[in-house]
């Protein structure tokens, strides 16, 4: 009796999760078509010339990059847009990163008014470069405080009405910032408070000063199969929900927001592992507890590449940190579950994730694990459970057949 009852919950659980998926293809599929339709008509040039293109600060963590930091920061002033800066929070760096950005920008300390809006750690200077061939760029000395907590000092240095956040180690592709202002200089009856796109897998990539010669296939096997984990994260999962007002998280490694309602929303917190999600949350809560039409919006282009794991020790740590910050996110804002007052994130975005996100793996896992068993003590019960159950859901005439 337990055996049957087991195998009919993962049976119908597995039929719900493809049904699930086939459900957020055709939604994305509309999505991509309509996107495609308008973006035909779009004079991206336009943008770039108008003196009313909306000031975007980029910021941009930088904990130990020695390595890659000036590549990095040459791309990113290289970015074809007329209104922006770039601010490099060096983190606390223990080795030289801070010592190369220096040198290399010609930086000077200079004096420069700010208030601590959201909390951060000790901000020790602010730095501008002598050069006015780099006047773009601006770079803040801190105490070391994580990620998080990088993007608030740099939060609260910006004056621009937008801010985007990336990872220093990713490579931004020359167009991003134009692709993802536009959803907020579009006229409709609520506010774009949050941006996102597609991240890419840079993994065997040519890559020479921080711009991609030449896209590759990974040559290893685990980021190639993270290949498509991504491509069905993005590009099937996010375009449906954004379809559909129930995103709940923009990528860490780039995302455009409103920096008035990030401010308001007490920024980004310190105090769990999964920042760019719970973020998210928390504007959309902001927003809907104060009745204000307010929207989330994704963008199917390729913005931003970024390196994956290729072992299993770094896929490990990796993949525990977004299981932390998943939960942690989920249980920080539960009072959005099934809550009407938060719209189809709260009806449908949040069930959804719970059950596909967060415990579709555990249930997975007991289900491989119960086969296992059952193939270990030589124990058959489909003749029982799965094909009496399949033939009343088939017409009389396959019946024969199973």
């Amino acid at each position: 009796m337990m055996e049957g009852f087991s195998t009919n919950i993962i049976f119908y659980l597995t039929l719900f999760i493809f049904g699930s998926y086939l459900l957020l293809g055709i939604f994305s599929a509309l999505s991509l078509r309509r996107y495609l339709r308008k973006n035909s008509y779009v004079n991206y040039n336009s943008l770039v010339t108008s003196p009313l293109s909306p000031r975007v600060s980029v910021i941009a963590p930088a904990f130990n990059e020695s390595r890659t930091i000036i590549d990095n920061v040459r791309t990113l002033l290289s970015l074809y847009y007329n209104n922006f800066e770039v601010i490099i929070v060096n983190d606390g760096s223990t080795d030289d990163t801070f010592k190369k950005i220096k040198e290399a920008y010609q930086l000077v300390k200079v004096n420069y008014f700010f208030d601590y809006r959201i909390p951060c750690e000790r901000i020790r200077g602010v730095y501008r470069s002598e050069n006015p061939s780099f006047n773009r760029l601006t770079v803040i000395n801190k105490n070391n405080g994580g990620k998080a907590d990088s993007l608030n000092a740099g939060v609260n240095i910006s004056r621009s009405p937008l801010v985007v956040s990336i990872d220093a180690d990713s490579i931004i592709e020359p167009d991003s910032i134009l692709k993802l202002v536009k959803p907020f200089l579009e006229i409709k009856d609520r506010r774009v408070i949050g941006t996102g796109g597609v991240i890419r897998i840079v993994n065997s990539c040519d890559v020479e000063k921080g711009h991609i010669r030449k896209i590759n296939l990974p040559e290893k096997i685990l980021p190639r199969l993270q290949v498509l984990e991504y491509t069905r994260a993005f590009l099937l999962g996010r375009m449906a929900w954004s379809h559909l007002d129930g995103l709940m998280l923009i990528s860490g490694a780039m995302g455009m927001f409103d920096r008035e309602i990030l401010i308001r929303a007490g920024g980004y917190s310190i105090k769990t592992v999964g920042e760019d999600m719970e973020l998210v949350l928390r504007m959309r809560r902001y927003m809907a507890e104060r009745k204000e039409k307010y929207e989330v919006t994704y963008v199917p282009d390729p913005l931003c590449w970024t390196e994956v794991p290729s072992d299993m020790s770094s896929l490990k740590r990796q993949r525990t940190r977004w299981t932390r910050g998943l939960i942690e996110s989920l249980v920080t804002h539960r009072r959005m579950a099934m809550n009407r007052k938060y719209g189809r994130l709260g009806q449908l975005g949040y069930p959804y994730w719970v059950l596909f996100e967060w415990l579709s793996p555990l249930v997975a896992f007991g289900g491989i694990s119960y086969s296992i068993v059952l193939a270990v003590l030589g124990r058959d019960c489909s003749n029982k459970c799965v094909k009496i159950n399949f033939c009343k859901l088939t017409p009389i005439w396959t019946k024969n057949l199973i």
